[in-house]
């Protein structure tokens, strides 16, 4: 059984723990291709070791196999011992080869049975490769032969197995693929894109992604064949692959080629110390540019895997900041067809959306297709909706929400209706109460918000408001108590519903506060049921969950724990995901939900870690963070540790239920 374990995301991208029999690979990785000749390998795999700490590569078994003094030493001493490397070894199968010359002298089963005879890690299976340019039989001949032999090789190989995913260009075929290669698969390996990745065609590249990726088992790690380029890491982890291989870092430097996350480049051009990196540092680039060929390939090629390295290493800090989507938006705006595959990509935000963070700590502005990103979509959708379904009563647009205007800035004409303001942002109209929300609320960019300005004096404003014969309003009053009311009646509203918001607004008091003016509790009588966060989320306290257990419908906003962890989560434990029942479909990763017995007795609240689709899937790992629990309702005070952090883990992180 594959072990896989979730440890922080951002989005479908994940940082997770993938146990193999030479030790576990924290992802995302970088797997280096490595040839099976230490002869012919510039940078031998002991070396990757010590000098970069790679605990897992992949090899070519076809290679191996098909030469017989490797074959040799592979059968009798195994893969390790011919590479000289302990950590874990995938190999692959020879489908590239089979691209490459258009056949192969080997059949899937003998070239399995190869793999485990050598102890591979990962054996892969020998799939059909499929051409970007095959039709929809060629490639759905080819899908029903890899499908049979993948089912043949699960029944033959009890170890870790690499499933491919092929169907070509076809949507249907990639999903369909995708079913079936879950069902077998412990690493889920996406094929035959390595001319797309090759021929910088990453818009179908995107299109494929965005095909598998739903149908694709959320507790296996997934793997890209040919990923290769750093500056296509951070485009493939947004659409979730958790394992890159690379033989570019080789390929590149035989052709003198330097690789960097923002293109390539000839080391012949190089007249300057380009590059600080560490090896660079010691051998600076426009030196390495006077050695000859045979003196250069090592240097360029140890120079191309460090880059490639770092750039993995920022995929991987992106993810736990929160910030993949500006990292892959700074990369795509290196090469126009990097843009364009990301453009594919938020052409299908529903891809992205059961896995899509509910809030993150900023919303930074890279370029104009920021504002496509799906989690500013499904922002756009909602507003839309919320704007269409509240009462009726007057329009006036234009107006920026700031603390500091409250008292000024009137909630009902002198008829007494209501008046809606609206804030124009980046993002286009937003009710002024919804605009301390992810992610106009963090938004960082080039755009303003229209008038006031900061600088704008109160008074000056009364004097602009008072020019305005559409507002037929009285000013004299200070309005702050009614735009509090207002604001977290619509925050309750947005959050968790109509219905709730207007039974639970007449029983709640907002607090601001002194500093920034900003709403920051809920309370009821002295005890806080709301805190309201960075994210302008109100994340209810354990008697907040007590209000709201109370007024939905059972199954809304619940996780339902399994009876064994019962003990444990009312204890405050957090909740794994093998111990989840069932969860409400409408609920994302950083949503704030109830969790509750078979019988609907509340235990606590907590953040969700996984998506509902994605709970009881993984065999190991938290679902949901417990952040107050019946035995202990509300931590410092009434307010749980992670309420002014969207992103931050509950007090308990490292306390995992017993039977975990």
């Amino acid at each position: 059984m594959v072990e896989f374990e979730l440890l922080e995301r951002d989005g479908l991208a994940r940082l997770g723990r993938f146990a193999t029999p030479h030790g576990a690979i924290a992802t995302p990785a970088l797997l280096p291709v490595v040839h099976p000749d230490p002869e012919r390998q510039p940078c031998p795999a002991s070396e990757l070791r010590d000098r970069f700490g790679v605990r897992a590569l992949i090899t070519s078994a076809y290679i191996t196999w098909r030469t017989p003094p490797l074959r040799e030493v592979a059968e009798r001493d195994g893969i390790h011992k011919l590479l000289r490397f302990d950590g874990a070894v995938m190999t692959d199968s020879g489908a590239f080869q089979q691209h490459a010359y258009g056949t192969v002298e080997v059949g899937p089963e003998e070239i399995l049975g190869f793999q485990e005879r050598i102890g591979s890690d990962i054996a892969t299976v020998l799939d059909v490769f499929t051409e970007p340019e095959a039709s929809h039989d060629e490639a759905e001949a080819a899908l029903n032969a890899t499908t049979d032999r993948i089912r043949a090789a699960r029944a033959a190989r009890p170890g870790l197995l690499a499933a491919p995913v092929q169907g070509g260009p076809f949507a249907d075929l990639r999903a369909r693929s995708a079913l079936a290669a879950s069902a077998a698969g412990d690493v889920l390996a996406v094929g035959g894109v390595v001319p797309l990745l090759e021929q910088y065609r990453f818009r179908e590249l995107a299109q494929v992604l965005s095909a598998v990726r739903p149908s694709l088992n959320p507790g296996a790690p997934v793997h890209l064949f040919g990923t290769g380029h750093p500056m296509a890491f951070a485009f493939a982890a947004l659409h979730g692959v958790d394992l890159f291989d690379s033989s570019a870092y080789h390929k590149f430097a035989r052709r003198g080629k330097l690789l960097f996350p923002d293109g390539t480049v000839a080391i012949e051009s190089v007249r300057e110390g380009i590059c600080g990196c560490r090896l660079c540092a010691k051998l600076p680039l426009d030196r390495v540019a006077t050695l000859p060929p045979p003196e250069q390939e090592p240097h360029l090629a140890l120079h191309n895997l460090l880059v490639s390295f770092e750039e993995v290493a920022l995929v991987r800090q992106a993810i736990r900041d929160g910030t993949l989507w500006e990292l892959a938006e700074r990369r795509a705006a290196v090469h126009p067809a990097l843009r364009a595959g990301l453009r594919a990509a938020t052409a299908t935000p529903e891809t992205f959306w059961p896995a899509e963070p509910e809030s993150r700590r900023a919303f930074r502005e890279v370029s104009v297709d920021s504002l496509r990103r799906p989690s500013a979509v499904r922002f756009v959708s909602r507003v839309r909706a919320f704007v269409a379904d509240r009462p009726l009563g007057r329009e006036i647009p234009a107006v920026a929400l700031r603390p500091e205007y409250l008292s000024r800035i009137p909630t009902r004409d002198r008829s007494d209706r209501a008046i809606h303001w609206n804030a124009t942002t980046p993002l286009g109209s937003v009710p002024l109460e919804l605009t301390e929300l992810y992610p106009v609320g963090p938004y960082l960019g080039l755009e303003e918000y229209e008038l006031p300005r900061a600088h704008l004096a109160p008074a000056q404003l009364s004097r602009n408001l008072a020019g305005r014969p559409d507002l037929d309003a009285d000013l004299a009053p200070d309005w702050t108590d009614s735009w509090t009311v207002r604001q977290f009646r619509a925050l309750l509203d947005w959050a968790y519903g109509r219905a709730v918001a207007v039974r639970l607004a007449p029983e709640l008091r907002g607090e601001r506060s002194r500093r920034t003016g900003r709403l920051r509790k809920l309370v009821r009588g002295a005890a806080p049921h709301f805190v309201v966060g960075d994210d302008g989320l109100p994340r209810p306290t354990f008697r907040g969950a007590e209000l709201l257990h109370a007024e939905l419908e059972p199954g809304r906003l619940r996780v339902v724990v399994a009876d064994d962890a019962v003990p444990f989560v009312r204890e405050g434990r957090s909740l794994f995901s093998r111990f989840a029942l069932s969860a409400d479909p409408g609920l994302v990763p950083g949503s704030s939900a109830l969790l509750v017995t078979r019988s609907d007795e509340l235990l606590a609240t907590g953040r969700l870690l996984l998506a509902p689709h994605e709970m009881g899937r993984l065999n190991r790992g938290v679902a949901v963070r417990v952040t107050a629990h019946r035995s202990r309702p509300d931590p410092s005070g009434g307010v749980p540790a992670d309420d002014d952090s969207p992103r931050s883990g509950g007090s308990d992180d490292a306390d995992p239920i017993g039977p975990e």
